[in-house]
C-alpha cells in the first residue's frame, strides 16, 4: 500500500506545477494562451519541485515520508505539498484522503446501510475512547430500538468500543441491508448493560429534516443540505402537507452548508415557471452552463418566505438567489455566506479525490455569489463575522426591477438579526457533548439523569417547578451557578430548553424541533411576511408585462 501510494504522487506533480507558474491566477491564463510558454514553464516548475523534493529527501535530519510530505499527515492540521498547493487557489479546492472522500461521497448521495445514529467519540484515558450517541435518527432503526441521546457504546458485536476510533465504530455499525448488528450500552439510571439487536436499513439521512403545517395551509420546511434525494423529499413533503392547496411556505435554509448542484435546480424547479433560469456557471477552461425550469410551475402560485442566515452557502445560495431574482420569494433573515465557486469532484487512487474550482456561480440576474477572498486568511474567511453587505457591490436587478448585489452572497430582503444570547444562556449552553439538534449546556446531563430516574416523560411534557430546582441544583455541581435573579429571569428560556431535550431524547429530533420552531420569532415574522411575498410576486409579474418588448 504504501509504495503503491509512493507512486502515485509522482503523476500529481503536473497538478502540483500549477501552484509554482507565476502563483496569480491571471498569470496562468495568460501562460496557457501560449502553449509553448505554457508547456516550457510546467517543465520548469516540475524540475524546481523534483530538485527541492529531492533536497529534503537527501538532507532532512530525520526520514523523510513522502506520503506526510506530499499529502500531508492524516487527522492532523498540517498541509501537504499538493493540499498547500490548493490552499493558494481558494478556500474550497482541496484534496480528500480515503476517509474525507469516503465520507463526502456518502454524504453526496445521500444514504448508506447502517442503524441510522449520530455519535460523539472523543481521547479517554490509556490510549481508550469513549463514544456517546448524541442523537438516534428519527425513524432510523437505532430510533426504533430504543437507542436515546446519551447512550455510551460499549460494544458492537463483541468489540470493546474503547479500542476503536469514531470512525472505526461508524464503519462497524454499517453494514450489508437487513444484517444484524449487536450494540451493548450503558445508560445512567440502570444497573446493567442494555443490549440491543438492530437490524441495518437504508439510512436516507432525510435532507429535507422537518416539515409541518406551521398555521393552517402554511407549510413549513427545513432543508438540511441538498443530495441526491432532496428534490424528491421535498415533492413529497409539500404534496403531503397540501401540495397546490397550500396558501404558503416557508422554507428555512439556514445553517444549510450546500451540496449537490442538480439538488438545488431541482427544488428551485418545483417553484419557478417552465423556461425560467435558475443558475449558470463559466470558467476559464469550463464552457458555459443554463440550468433551467422544466416543470409547469404546479402549484407555485402559493406565496414563499426563504429564510437564511451567515451559514447558508453554495446550493442553499442559487436556490435563495434564483427565487430572489424572480422575486417568487421573499428572503428573510442575514446575509448569506457567499459560496459560489463550481467545484468538480476528480477521483484518484486508492480512494481519494480532489475537488477543484472549475468556474463560478451566477444567479439569473448575474450576480456572482462567491464573496471575495483575496488577502484573507482561512480563518477569517470562514469565521469572521459577516458584513450585511458586499463591500463593492456589484448592482443588477430583479425580475421586478428591485436592486439586488452580487458578490457577497445573497442579501435579504428584510434583515433580520440574530436574537442576542444573555451571559447565563452562554454559560449553560456551552458543552462539549451534545445533540447536533439542540445545543445545550448542563442540559445534556440533566437530561440523562433525569431519564435514568424517572425513565421517560410525556410527549407534551412541560417542566414543573420543581424539576427547575431540580436542574438548578444540577447544574451548580456542574460548575454553573445562578443566582435567585439570573434563574427567575431565565426561568422560560430554562423551562423550553429542558422542554425540547427530553422531549427530542424519548421521541425524536423532529418532534422536539416541531415544539421548538412554534416558538421560533423568525418563522412567525416569515408567516406574517406571507402577504408581502404574494405582493411581491404579482408587482414582478405586472412590471414585465409593463416593460416587454413588443414582438415585429
Amino acid at each position: 500500500m504504501r509504495q503503491s501510494r509512493r507512486l502515485f504522487w509522482f503523476p500529481l506533480l503536473a497538478i502540483l506545477a500549477c501552484a509554482l507558474v507565476g502563483g496569480l491566477y491571471g498569470q496562468r491564463v495568460k501562460a496557457a494562451d501560449d502553449p509553448s510558454r505554457s508547456d516550457q514553464t510546467v517543465s520548469q516548475g516540475l524540475d524546481s519541485f523534483a530538485r527541492v523534493f529531492a533536497l529534503v529527501q537527501g538532507n532532512y535530519a530525520d526520514k523523510v515520508d513522502s506520503d506526510k510530505a506530499v499529502f500531508g499527515p492524516e487527522n492532523v492540521n498540517t498541509l501537504g505539498a499538493i493540499p498547500g498547493m490548493l490552499r493558494t487557489l481558494d478556500p474550497h479546492s482541496n484534496f480528500l484522503d480515503a476517509r474525507t472522500f469516503a465520507r463526502f461521497t456518502e454524504n453526496q448521495e445521500g444514504k448508506y446501510y447502517g442503524v441510522g445514529m449520530r455519535i460523539l467519540t472523543v481521547p479517554a484515558a490509556m490510549g481508550k475512547w469513549t463514544t456517546t450517541v448524541t442523537e438516534p435518527m428519527a425513524g432510523s432503526p437505532a430510533f426504533h430500538a430504543g437507542v436515546r441521546p446519551g447512550d455510551v457504546i460499549m460494544a458492537v458485536d463483541g468489540k470493546p468500543a474503547e479500542d476503536m476510533d469514531g470512525e472505526l465504530v461508524a464503519k462497524t455499525l454499517k453494514g450489508p441491508r437487513g444484517t444484524v448488528v449487536h450494540v451493548t450500552i450503558s445508560r445512567e439510571g440502570y444497573d446493567k448493560p442494555l443490549d440491543f439487536a438492530i437490524t441495518r436499513q437504508e439510512i436516507t439521512g432525510m435532507s429535507v429534516d422537518d416539515y409541518f403545517l406551521a398555521q393552517p395551509g402554511i407549510a413549513y420546511a427545513h432543508i438540511a443540505s441538498f443530495s441526491e434525494t432532496t428534490g424528491s423529499e421535498l415533492a413529497a413533503a409539500l404534496k403531503k402537507l397540501g401540495g397546490r392547496n397550500l396558501k404558503g411556505v416557508v422554507l428555512d435554509l439556514r445553517g444549510n452548508p450546500g451540496g449537490i448542484l442538480q439538488a438545488a435546480v431541482d427544488v428551485a424547479d418545483q417553484f419557478l415557471e417552465k423556461g425560467q433560469l435558475i443558475v449558470y456557471h463559466n470558467g476559464r477552461n469550463s464552457p458555459e452552463e443554463r440550468y433551467r425550469a422544466r416543470s409547469t410551475g404546479e402549484g407555485a402560485d402559493y406565496p414563499i418566505v426563504v429564510l437564511i442566515d451567515h451559514q447558508t452557502a453554495s446550493a442553499a445560495e442559487i436556490v435563495t438567489g434564483a427565487l430572489q431574482d424572480h422575486d417568487r420569494a421573499l428572503v428573510m433573515g442575514q446575509t448569506s455566506f457567499g459560496k459560489g465557486l463550481v467545484q468538480k469532484v476528480y477521483p484518484l487512487s486508492e480512494g481519494t479525490g480532489l475537488l477543484l474550482t472549475t468556474a463560478h456561480y451566477y444567479t439569473p440576474s448575474g450576480r456572482l455569489i462567491q464573496r471575495n477572498y483575496e488577502n484573507v486568511s482561512l480563518y477569517d474567511y470562514l469565521y469572521a463575522p459577516r458584513h450585511d453587505a458586499p463591500a463593492h457591490p456589484d448592482l443588477h436587478r430583479t425580475d421586478g426591477g428591485r436592486q439586488v448585489y452580487g458578490g457577497g452572497g445573497i442579501t435579504p430582503d428584510i434583515q433580520v438579526d440574530d436574537q442576542a444570547v444573555s451571559p447565563v444562556e452562554t454559560k449553560l449552553l456551552a458543552t462539549d457533548a451534545c445533540p447536533d439538534f439542540l445545543q445545550c449546556g448542563p442540559f445534556f446531563d440533566f437530561g440523562r439523569h433525569y431519564l435514568g430516574v424517572h425513565k421517560t416523560v410525556a410527549r407534551d411534557f412541560m417542566p414543573d417547578d420543581s424539576t427547575l430546582a431540580e436542574f438548578r441544583e444540577f447544574a451548580a455541581k456542574d460548575g454553573v451557578t445562578l443566582s435567585d435573579k439570573d434563574f427567575k429571569d431565565h426561568a422560560d428560556f430554562i423551562k423550553n430548553h429542558l422542554r425540547d431535550l427530553l422531549v427530542g431524547m424519548i421521541y425524536g429530533e423532529d418532534e422536539a424541533r416541531h415544539m421548538s420552531l412554534v416558538s421560533d420569532s423568525m418563522v412567525q415574522k416569515a408567516i406574517g411576511a406571507l402577504p408581502q411575498a404574494a405582493a411581491l410576486a404579482t408587482h414582478a409579474k405586472k412590471y414585465m408585462a409593463a416593460h416587454a418588448v413588443p414582438e415585429s
